[in-house]
């Protein structure tokens, strides 16, 4: 099978002919669609911006204090509670998870953000660690994981909408020039290389966790590079690549090929590695929920320890450690909390007004967060429209700039129904991320639903008639993005130094990467440091 991340048999296919829909079902007028723009709890956060807040009501006291339940904070959290450590996490929204928030409806459960983990990497003990606490890996054969067959993406998985056929696999084939096929065959031999390849220093160039990466200088030079000048360089100029690799910049970078620096275009392709005992490398996890089933795994066991609807407003460092100071929503009063230590799980932007007059020698606005639209479509619509493959996992439309949609269903196998959830993802793309981040802001409902209709139009154009019920989530700090110079600039660095030992910073924003290994990652790693210090 052909797959973003594996380019396996290139081979052009047929364009098969395609089937004419009735134009004048299609121009009917749409009946109305109950739904809105539904989201995370913004208005609590922006009251940051005015410090309305009265004294603290009373003192609570804990030795370690996360800020953030994203899944950096909740990783945070797993290990301080294997560690047996005393903690808090203090979440502002109703409920944990970050940007794997999810819902659910009479239907199914559907994601609100990530949807996906790949087969990991073997080279981070304590996320494998967890994959096992909640039986994802069940065993291991010959040295390889075994992973629970229900965690494993079920076929069809994907397909892509290009030349008004649906064709399998992500990467285009179908109709698509041999001289295009080449150069398709040319990318996919280099990232090949890459995947394999190794620094000067004998490190891997690309993995996961990005810091355990290569240091090679040479290799470090990419960064500086956007990917839309490292294909040039290399003569990749076909529109069917750069299509493809732009869309694969935007699955997890929120960004163009303009925007996205080499070293992560190459990272997405060269850096995962994981195998299966029962599954081949391409393979993904998924759940109807995305990742908020994992999130939830994270959440449950350490449940007691979280206060959500805190709005942390200020930190400030102590003789005995360091003093938060929090609005607590659901009580209408501000609290102060002492600790021996603290793991800020929170972005940059946020951590700049948590930490007022702290010196921390890097610059703020080299952080850049990439704004999502993400919507969840209930519908009675077969969404297999008889030209080309069957409804998939995954479904991507060629040309546009969205993600397409996702069948939340997919992996409910005991589920019969003729209704389905879908979950449509659009980064908002831009070089000016906060232009776009407003103008996303400011466009209502009846904006959404019509671009949602529009971009779906082509392989779906009855679609609006078969729609129940539609709900737009907009992200306005979606992810980081990595910008050319930004992954090994300092930045970066500086941003993942403590503050005396007392203040720790795990954001997937340290990364450089907004995935759900990395977050991982940094979680513990601030909770390593500090419990030891």
């Amino acid at each position: 099978m052909i797959t973003r991340r594996n380019f396996i048999g290139m081979a052009g296919g047929w364009l098969g002919s395609t089937l004419l829909w009735p134009t004048i079902q299609a121009c009917r007028q749409a009946p109305s669609i109950p739904g809105g723009i539904v989201g995370q709890a913004s208005g609590q956060g922006h009251r940051l911006r005015t410090m309305d807040f009265g004294a603290p009501k009373e003192t609570v006291r804990t030795n370690v204090v996360i800020i953030g339940g994203g899944v950096s904070g909740l990783s945070a959290a797993r290990f301080l509670r294997k560690q047996g450590a005393d903690f808090r996490l203090l979440e502002l929204q109703d409920e944990t998870g970050g940007n794997a928030a999810s819902g659910k409806n009479l239907v199914s459960s559907y994601p609100w953000g990530a949807h996906y983990l790949p087969l990991p990497n073997q080279n981070d003990p304590e996320l494998i660690s967890f994959l096992r606490e909640c039986n994802v890996i069940t065993g291991y054969e010959n040295g390889l994981p075994v992973f629970n067959e229900y965690h494993l993406c079920f076929d069809p998985k994907e397909r892509l909408y290009i030349h008004h056929y649906w064709q399998e696999g992500l990467i285009p084939r179908e109709g698509v020039p041999v001289e295009d096929r080449k150069e398709l065959e040319r990318f996919h031999d280099l990232m090949e290389e890459y995947k394999h390849k190794r620094g000067a220093d004998g490190r891997e160039a690309f993995t996961i966790p990005a810091d355990q990466s290569s240091q090679d200088p040479e290799l470090l030079k990419l960064d500086a590079l956007s990917m839309d000048a490292f294909l040039l360089q290399h003569g990749l100029r076909s529109p069917y690549l750069r299509w493809y690799v732009q869309y694969c910049c935007a699955d997890d970078y929120g960004s163009s090929l303009a925007d996205t620096s080499a070293w992560a275009g190459i990272h997405y392709f060269a850096s995962r590695k994981g195998r299966a005992a029962n599954a081949s490398p391409d393979t993904v996890l998924t759940w109807p929920e995305g990742n908020g089933w994992l999130t939830r795994q994270l959440q449950q066991p350490v449940a007691n320890a979280i206060n959500c609807k805190s709005l942390v407003y200020n930190i400030t460092l102590t003789a005995a450690g360091v003093s938060v100071l929090y609005h607590d929503v659901a009580r209408n009063h501000s609290v102060r909390l002492d600790a021996r230590a603290a793991i800020l799980a929170t972005p940059q932007f946020i951590n700049q007004r948590l930490l007022p007059g702290v010196s921390r020698d890097l610059d703020y606005k080299a952080f850049h967060y990439a704004p999502w639209m993400v919507a969840n479509l209930t519908t009675s619509a077969s969404l297999d429209e008889k030209h080309g493959e069957v409804l998939c996992w995954d479904n991507v439309i060629y040309g546009s700039s969205t993600l397409g949609y996702v069948n939340a269903i997919q992996q409910n196998t005991a589920l019969h129904s003729a209704e389905r959830v879908i979950t449509f993802y659009k980064p908002l793309l831009g070089t000016d991320t906060a232009a776009v981040r407003q103008q996303a802001y400011a466009r209502g409902f009846d904006f959404w639903r019509d671009d949602i209709l529009r971009e779906l139009k082509g392989p779906h154009p009855l679609l609006n008639h078969t729609l129940q019920q539609m709900d737009v989530w907009l992200w306005g700090h979606g992810m980081i993005r990595p910008e050319p110079g930004f992954i090994w600039g300092d930045n970066r660095r500086r941003a993942q130094l403590p503050i005396q030992d007392r203040i720790h910073f795990a954001h997937s924003d340290t990364a450089g990467v907004s995935i759900f290994e990395e977050a991982f990652y940094h979680g513990h790693r601030a909770a390593q440091k500090a419990l030891s210090t």
